[in-house]
Formats: C-alpha cells, sequence, structure tokens
C-alpha cells in the first residue's frame, strides 16, 4: 500500500481519519490522499488519539515518539507529523 505524505522540515505528514469504536483496529486503506484507520477505542479522554499512535507506529514500522498529532486532536480527520523520517 503506498501511503501519501508530504515532507516536512522535521520528517514527513499525512493526512488521516479515523473511525473510533471499530471492531477491528488498523490502517485500512488510503482514499485520495488520507489515510484510513479503524481504531476499537473510544473518542473519549484521549484513548482514540494515543490507539492512533499505536496502530501507525506498528503499522509504518517507526517509534511511538516519533508520531505526533499535528491537527484534528477532538476529530476523526487528523495531520500527523513523523519525525527523522523520510518516506514511507
Amino acid at each position: 500500500m503506498q501511503i501519501p505524505f508530504k515532507k516536512t522540515k522535521n520528517g514527513i505528514s499525512i493526512q488521516v481519519k479515523v473511525q473510533p469504536r471499530s471492531s477491528r483496529k488498523g490502517i485500512e486503506g488510503v482514499a485520495g490522499d488520507t489515510v484510513k484507520v479503524y481504531l476499537t477505542s473510544p473518542p473519549a479522554e484521549g484513548a482514540a488519539n494515543e490507539q492512533l499512535i499505536e496502530v501507525l507506529s506498528e503499522g509504518l514500522g517507526v517509534k511511538k515518539s516519533a508520531i505526533h498529532i499535528i491537527k484534528g486532536l477532538s476529530s476523526r480527520h487528523k495531520l500527523i507529523e513523523i519525525k527523522g523520517v523520510e518516506k514511507i
């Protein structure tokens, strides 16, 4: 699966759409320039955001500490920055 990204001064950024409270978790595909991610966690108290970072870390093979949510903390549409990476 080819994941669309943009280079930033610290690494790369990707657009993500999350589906919380799903029956499964994982990266499900790409729609346009957005990566679709299913999460089992509810969107309360940051649980879905934490699981999103975990799923992206496992799926992309990067450390959790390198992944940051730049925009959309309380939205299904998020902008994610992955520091120290030049491509996926």
